[in-house]
Formats: structure tokens, sequence, C-alpha cells
């Protein structure tokens, strides 16, 4: 087991499965993360679709306002991490390719 992979973190993503629709994650997240770590997480993610996209480097520098050390570690785990990426970037290609009415909960 590794360091970031407890049950304490189990409990938590537990909750965040059990999140839904978007003002129970917003009102969750912004309890759990500053305002700050929300911003952060919503760049690496926003990183993470660009890398997927083939957009380079600089641009997401500018765009996200990430470190090229944090694009190049999310370009890292994009292509040789657990696959979460991935996963969620096809799921979420798939949700926008099918549905043309607001999404209304997480899954």
């Amino acid at each position: 087991m590794n360091k970031w992979d407890t049950k304490k973190t189990e409990e938590l993503y537990k909750t965040i499965l059990a999140l839904k629709n978007m003002k129970d994650a917003k009102d969750f997240f912004r309890d759990l993360l500053t305002e700050q770590e929300i911003v952060e997480f919503g760049n690496r993610w926003r990183a993470a679709r660009l890398l997927d996209q083939n957009i380079p480097y600089s641009n997401i520098i500018g765009e996200t306002g990430l470190s090229s050390t944090t694009v190049a570690r999310i370009s890292k785990w994009l292509k040789t991490g657990k696959g979460g990426y991935k996963k969620m970037i096809t799921k979420n290609k798939g949700h926008h390719r099918n549905s043309s009415s607001p999404r209304k909960g997480l899954s």
C-alpha cells in the first residue's frame, strides 16, 4: 500500500463518489480545500486535457499558470500513470459528445 492509499483516503474517495450534483461537489470541495487548491486542481485537470490534445507546453503554461515542472509531471502521469487522467478524459469526451443538455450529476 502506498502512502496515499490508506483507509483514510478510501473514506475520502467514497465520499467523493457519493456526491450527487454540481452544487454538492462545489460545497464539499470548498469546505475541504482552500480556494487556491481548487484553482490549482482545476488548472492541473485543464493541463491534462490540453496535453491529451497535443497542445504545446508553452501554451499550457500560459493558459494555466502552472510551472513547466508541473506540466511535465502531468504529462508523465498522463502517459505512464495509473490511467486515471486518460479514463476521465475519455469519459468526459463521451459525455460531451452524447449530451446536449447540462449535466446534472457527477457520474
